[in-house]
């Protein structure tokens, strides 16, 4: 059973995950976040693989963000599709510009401390159509400043 459980998603984010959408008094059962552990697992191999097979007709090792994106809209997925590609281009932006600044400060005293550090903390958060939101991780200083947005 320990095995079985290694390859589901960790059953404490999923049911943090159906908390935010339900109201606070609502109670969740173990069995149907275990049951829904399952299903998001399934989802996530399942969309994970399809993008892996193309990587591997197209002789590739490394499957991106765009593979992903592929694989969600050729599945039918197109709504999730269409969401993960502003996400995926909103943070290759956001990383665009965090490269900029960094060069133009590189050899400050904040660079060395933070290439000393490997925690992250939240920069920035995008909230998709559905209500779903992404937080884009700024590598910093102290990991303590983590805070849940919900």
């Amino acid at each position: 059973m320990e095995e079985e459980q290694d390859k589901l998603l960790p059953i404490a984010n999923v049911g943090r995950i159906m908390k935010r959408i339900l109201p606070p008094t609502a109670k969740i059962s173990k069995e149907a976040k275990q049951t829904m552990q399952e299903c998001a697992t399934e989802f996530v191999s399942f969309v994970t693989g399809e993008a892996s097979d193309k990587c591997h007709k197209e002789n590739r090792k490394t499957v991106n963000g765009d593979d992903i994106c592929w694989a969600l809209s050729s599945l039918g997925f197109d709504d999730h599709a269409e969401a993960i590609v502003r996400y995926l281009h909103r943070y290759r932006e956001v990383e665009r510009e965090r490269s900029a600044n960094q060069h133009k400060t590189s050899g400050t005293e904040q660079d060395i401390e933070e290439s000393n550090h490997g925690s992250f903390q939240p920069q920035q958060q995008i909230e998709a159509p559905n209500g779903i939101e992404f937080r884009i991780l700024d590598k910093g200083n102290d990991g303590s400043s983590f805070t849940n947005p919900s």
